[in-house]
């Protein structure tokens, strides 16, 4: 498990900001619960528990400028 600051990277941050609307609206569409909060905690126990204490123990490179 990391603790303290996240590598940053180019290509993942470009990836989040560009992956479109219509394609979460077709996954929403197609997958039930898509989306919603608490819903992988039924899917993948094991993986919501490991980002749940990840997202708590790691921060980002750009909240040191917050």
């Amino acid at each position: 498990m990391k603790f303290g600051i996240r590598t940053p990277s180019l290509r993942r941050s470009i990836s989040a900001r560009t992956t479109g609307r219509a394609k979460r609206a077709i996954k929403k569409a197609i997958i039930p619960g898509y989306g919603r909060k608490g819903v992988g905690w039924v899917t993948h126990p094991k993986k919501a528990l490991y980002n749940k204490v990840y997202r708590k123990t790691t921060f980002s490179f750009w909240d040191l400028f917050k």
